[in-house]
């Protein structure tokens, strides 16, 4: 596909816009909760005249969310929160519709903040953040006029946690990944089936049979391992929580260090958020063959520059696939460049499970613009919203449940239980 460069709000080839369009209502028609809120916005003009900056995957899912918070009447600009995982038919579509957009698929560090500064050129009130890098870039600049910013990632959370411990967080955070009805849901069964997809997308190997590595069993390490055990790999958990592995074995799972799973290990992937967790004496140690990939945010989880010390040579022998043949001649093939292979391989998240986590984020703009006396911290949602998305995405599915009963309710708030 031919890459788009925006500038403004103008592209260089529309002719890419129609099969964007097509896409973007592909997944519209799997995203109800949004699709709810969107009318809404529109008929309330909840947020008109509000000016929001966004650095978010730029993907059909992204792009609706893009036309929710247009139909409520704000100025929205995007830039991508990866290079890799920019889908520029989307681009196309979203420019084509007057919405800025600043992404390119494959761009630069170097192009990747110059469009991050884009968006900052329109002075956002509310920032929508992947990853937090919009969110710090705005506070080294000390951009003013900012209401508030939302963060969809565990990894963003953790970032913006600290900047408020060091008391540097200038304007109110909603971290919306801690909502119920995202990291249960997107990080979980999203990044599970989508991890597995760009794997297969990028090797096509047999998961069947193999020993699957998953580095960490957070939200999404319990879904990647869910779905790998599912296609029938024999899965290792490697964790340096004693809690989270507990509860890996107690799922079921191999518990091993890393030093011990890199011996054994057919797939290896990431998802800990954290820096070099694989690293060279582990890659020195795995089988020829072996599959490495990160699913995690940044492309810091695997070793890269280590990797590249002891390789002879090296060469792309598949798409995202790139075989890396080692001083011992031993071949490892790393995915995706080592960035998230659920979206540099594959189209990440499907949009059933976006919807949710894109209703979050809209219903969390609403929300700072409703308590504009929130102070400089982080704060979750209130789980009223959790039902409430939780109960329009039953809906969409065509599925009822009980309600508690007067009776059942006055003996839950007695404190004479049982008597």
């Amino acid at each position: 596909m031919k890459a788009v460069k925006l500038m403004d709000y103008n592209i260089s080839d529309k002719s890419l816009a129609p099969e964007g369009y097509k896409r973007i209502d592909w997944a519209d028609a799997k995203m109800p909760v949004l699709k709810a809120v969107r009318e809404r916005f529109k008929k309330e003009k909840t947020l008109r005249n509000r000016r929001i900056g966004c650095c978010l995957h730029v993907t059909t899912e992204t792009a609706n969310l893009m036309r929710t918070l247009r139909a409520g009447g704000a100025e929205v600009a995007l830039c991508a929160s990866n290079p890799l995982s920019t889908q520029d038919d989307v681009t196309a579509a979203l420019a084509s519709e007057n919405i800025g957009v600043f992404a390119c698929r494959g761009d630069s560090r170097k192009e990747y903040y110059a469009n991050m500064n884009q968006v900052i050129a329109r002075r956002p009130e509310i920032l929508i953040d992947d990853g937090a890098d919009l969110i710090s870039t705005v506070h080294k600049k000390r951009l003013t006029g900012i209401m508030g910013g939302t963060e969809e990632t565990t990894t963003g959370v953790i970032r913006l946690k600290q900047m408020e411990r060091d008391k540097v967080l200038r304007f109110p955070i909603i971290a919306v990944n801690d909502s119920l009805t995202k990291h249960l849901f997107d990080n979980r069964y999203g990044t599970g089936q989508s991890t597995i997809d760009g794997i297969l997308r990028a090797t096509n190997i047999l998961i069947s049979g193999s020993n699957f590595v998953v580095a960490g069993y957070g939200w999404c390490g319990r879904g990647l391992a869910m779905r790998a055990k599912g296609m029938g790999a024999q899965v290792i958990v490697t964790e340096v929580d004693s809690v989270k592995a507990l509860e890996a074995r107690m799922d079921g799972y191999t518990v091993l260090p890393m030093s011990e799973a890199a011996k054994i290990g057919d797939v290896f992937v990431t998802v800990t958020g954290d820096i070099n967790v694989i690293r060279k004496e582990h890659m020195l140690k795995m089988k020829d063959g072996t599959v490495i990939a990160n699913s995690g945010h940044f492309d810091v989880e695997i070793d890269k520059p280590a990797l590249k010390k002891i390789s002879r040579k090296k060469r792309l022998i598949r798409k995202s696939c790139e075989e890396h043949t080692l001083k011992n001649s031993r071949r490892i093939y790393l995915l995706a460049e080592g960035r998230l292979v659920n979206l540099a391989a594959a189209e990440g998240h499907p949009a059933m499970v976006m919807d949710m986590s894109f209703a979050n984020q809209a219903l969390a703009v609403e929300y700072i613009l409703d308590h504009q006396d929130l102070e400089n911290r982080v704060y979750c949602l209130p789980v009223e919203l959790d039902q409430e998305i939780a109960s329009m995405k039953l809906k969409s599915m065509g599925i009822k449940i009980d309600k508690l009963t007067p009776e059942q309710r006055r003996y839950l708030s007695s404190w004479e239980m049982g008597t």
